[in-house]
């Protein structure tokens, strides 16, 4: 194009859907390999390189995005990364705004995301956030959400706008103090739907809600383990009732295929499968049950996690220990267990015995 008529002529193409700066950096990437991007040009260029099928440029782009992944863009990259169909990226932000659920969800790009984007973070079981809080930032999307397709900002407006996202916050997870003062108060609920959540955090059985129950368990960090007990004896009866845990301060795992077996015991199976306890971050709080401080986090009580009794007599766990400080030996960390009688029949276990050989849990 550079010889004939075209060379003495002055020809302008005309391309409506490209930045000129995105479009100079995948000339001087051609021609050069010049890798010319920035924060303000990135995504554009992205663009660009993925319309002119250029993988090397996109890869470009994509690791720089990775290396300037934070908090308060994890949004606004999750939406670009969904949009330019770039997986890999998208992990990693809803990696980032589980680990940083708080911060990303503050962030000024969080109220700009679409109802996919937000749909496809509240649907996830690793989001670290009180459901509560959580609520409260999809209500000023909801607004914000209203103020785009030029509705007045009301709650039924705010209801339309949520759609399907409605039904992704586990109302179920609040106190009954949270939801009070918040949800059931906010006017985006149905009349239905409040009475049904206050009947469900007041009566027992508990009747069925629309909204999921489901925990959020948040594990994360380093997966660590203690045990209580210094001996090990037998023989364990089964009398039909469940050995327990009532509260634990953090995420813990129950190994529930590693239980004292019937022969010489190991304290733990090579694959384990585990029953989690409820989160710290889900657990309901109820009056009289809150203890002391647990490592660096309070101790948040969580529903009592029985492990039914199964298969013939066994070892157990005696000589156990009232308190366990786990100590990292990376960072020195300490977590304190401190294990206390819960009342009730629990088949025997108790501080001093039982039939749990460890906790795992995540620091």
């Amino acid at each position: 194009m550079f010889n004939g008529g075209m060379a003495t002529t002055s020809t302008e193409i005309e391309l409506p859907d490209v930045e000129p700066a995105a479009f100079l950096a995948l000339l001087k990437f051609l021609y050069s390999d010049e890798v010319q991007i920035g924060p303000e040009t990135v995504m554009t260029t992205l663009y660009t390189a993925k319309k002119y099928a250029v993988p090397a440029l996109e890869a470009h782009c994509v690791e720089f995005l990775k290396k300037n992944l934070r908090a308060d863009n994890a949004f606004m990259l999750l939406t670009q990364a969904r949009l330019f169909d770039e997986p890999q990226l998208a992990s990693l932000c809803l990696e980032n705004i589980d680990k940083n659920t708080s911060d990303a969800i503050n962030a000024e790009g969080f109220t700009d995301i679409d109802l996919d984007t937000l749909v496809a973070v509240l649907e996830r079981d690793t989001l670290g956030i009180r459901e509560v809080r959580l609520f409260g930032a999809v209500v000023r999307w909801s607004e914000a959400e209203c103020q785009r397709q030029q509705l007045q900002v009301v709650p039924e407006n705010k209801r339309k706008v949520l759609g399907k996202a409605l039904a992704l916050i586990r109302f179920p997870l609040m106190t009954i103090e949270e939801f009070a003062a918040g949800p059931a108060q906010s006017g985006i609920l149905t009349d239905r739907e409040v009475v049904s959540l206050f009947l469900h955090f007041t009566v027992n059985p508990k009747p069925r809600v629309e909204f999921i129950d489901r925990p959020r368990c948040c594990l994360r960090g380093k997966e660590c383990s203690i045990s209580r007990f210094q001996q090990v004896e037998s023989r364990w009866g089964y009398s039909g009732t469940s050995d327990r845990i009532r509260s634990a301060s953090l995420l813990v795992l129950l190994p529930i295929d590693s239980c004292f077996p019937s022969s010489p015991p190991q304290t733990r199976s090579a694959a384990p499968r585990c029953r989690p306890l409820l989160p710290a971050l889900a657990a309901p709080r109820t009056r009289g049950q809150r203890e002391g401080r647990g490592g660096s986090r309070g101790r948040v009580p969580a529903l009592p996690c029985p492990v039914s009794p199964q298969g013939p007599d066994s070892h157990y766990g005696t000589k156990g220990l009232r308190k366990v400080i786990h100590e990292s030996p990376t960072s020195g960390a300490k977590t304190c267990f401190t294990f206390c009688y819960a009342a009730g029949n629990n088949n025997g276990t108790s501080v001093e015995d039982g039939q749990i050989p460890e906790l795992i849990f995540y620091t």
